[in-house]
């Protein structure tokens, strides 16, 4: 596997389009942060809400964990959206057939790639944990772990939008259509999502029938429905008329689906014509 991720290293290193995605990326972990950290300092924390929200700090190290996973949560089409790009070239150009010309098996070929979703996804989730740490030490408090599992949802999430992007890439195999449809398949699925938590607050109110938030059962929605802005005083109110979070259901259900990208890329590669 090192040799493979060593080959795929060199169509990467000097590739513009990965340099260009990977820089915007870096800058924009901090950058979006450092914004939603001057938006509570200058604005929310000037409020006047009778306490209740001017001396919440969601960058506290009780909290960093928590606010940086769902803040650079947005940003993970970037990588998705590269992925996209390295898969759909190699059709594009022929390179997937060059490659097992050279005696690459087609096991190998889309092993290399989800490794390379993998990696990705490590490597914003490192990118995570020093940026909390960063704004957890600018925020003055004592250093504590307290929600740190949500660095483990970040990956989870990470992972799963990368590791669609691959399945994208495989079944349409041209970089246009499979990026519109990845896009095309979020919005889709947001919106069905909303649709499905009006249902869960209606069952919920009007039936007593609590089945949790019904939208954080799909595909994407599972990992995104882990990664959640740290609760002010007002959300909490807010949240208790809201149906319950099972996190272990959005869990199994989010590790399930990732099986589920797994083999159908591989399948895909493996069962159809170069």
């Amino acid at each position: 596997m090192m040799k493979l991720l060593k080959t795929e290293w060199l169509k990467l290193k000097n590739y513009n389009a990965f340099i260009v995605l990977s820089s915007f990326l870096v800058l924009g972990v901090f950058t979006t942060n450092y914004i939603v950290y001057t938006v509570n300092k200058n604005i929310v924390g000037n409020v006047n809400t009778g306490g209740l929200v001017s001396s919440f700090n969601p960058y506290s190290f009780s909290m960093t964990w928590q606010t940086t996973s769902y803040a650079t949560g947005w940003l993970l089409m970037l990588p998705a959206l590269l992925l996209i790009i390295l898969v759909t070239n190699e059709f594009t150009y022929k390179t997937n057939r060059q490659n097992i010309i050279d005696g690459w098996s087609r096991e190998e070929f889309i092993n290399v790639k989800l490794a390379l979703a993998l990696i990705i996804a490590v490597c914003m989730t490192i990118l995570v944990f020093i940026t909390a740490l960063l704004f957890g030490f600018a925020s003055g408090t004592d250093f504590s772990l307290n929600g740190f599992s949500h660095v483990g949802y970040f990956f989870l999430k990470s992972l799963s939008y990368n590791l669609i992007a691959v399945l994208m890439g495989v079944w349409i195999r041209r970089t246009g259509f499979a990026i519109g449809l990845y896009f095309i398949y979020l919005g889709a699925e947001n919106i069905i999502s909303q649709l499905l938590d009006v249902w869960s607050i209606k069952l919920r109110s009007e039936h007593g029938i609590d089945l949790g938030s019904m939208g954080d059962y799909l595909p994407m929605n599972a990992s995104d429905g882990l990664l959640t802005f740290p609760d002010n005083p007002l959300k909490s109110i807010a949240k208790s008329n809201l149906p319950t979070d099972y996190i272990w259901l959005v869990i199994v259900l989010a590790a399930g689906y990732l099986v589920l990208f797994y083999w159908l890329s591989r399948r895909k590669i493996i069962k159809s014509d170069l």
